[in-house]
């Protein structure tokens, strides 16, 4: 069984910074895709940025310029650099790794960003 488990998250001011990290453990072979998505309240769920296992990366137009992702194969473990931080980028903060035709889910870690 594989799980997911996130780190990093809390309260932040505006303008400031915050590293998540996203460690997995269980039985794993292999993550092809890895990446960060996030829901705020009263809104859907969407995609932060994703990285492949080659190290190609996509990011929303919103986190552009400001957040880096990256990831350890090694150690199964995904990262997302965020900076310049605004109040809109409050949310929970999901990691999400496909093996397969599998994707598991973190439980989540919130982010919170005061102005």
């Amino acid at each position: 069984q594989v799980q997911l488990v996130e780190s990093g998250g809390g309260l932040v001011q505006a303008g400031g910074s915050l590293r998540l990290s996203c460690a997995a453990s269980g039985t794993i072979f292999s993550f092809t895709t890895m990446g960060w998505y996030r829901q705020a309240p009263g809104k859907e769920r969407e995609l932060v940025a994703r990285i492949s296992m080659s190290g190609s990366t996509n990011y929303a137009d919103s986190v552009k310029g400001r957040c880096t992702i990256s990831r350890d194969n090694a150690k199964n473990t995904v990262y997302l650099q965020m900076n310049s931080l605004k109040p809109e980028d409050t949310a929970v903060y999901y990691c999400a790794a496909a093996s397969g035709s599998v994707l598991y889910w973190g439980q989540g870690t919130q982010v919170t960003v005061s102005s």
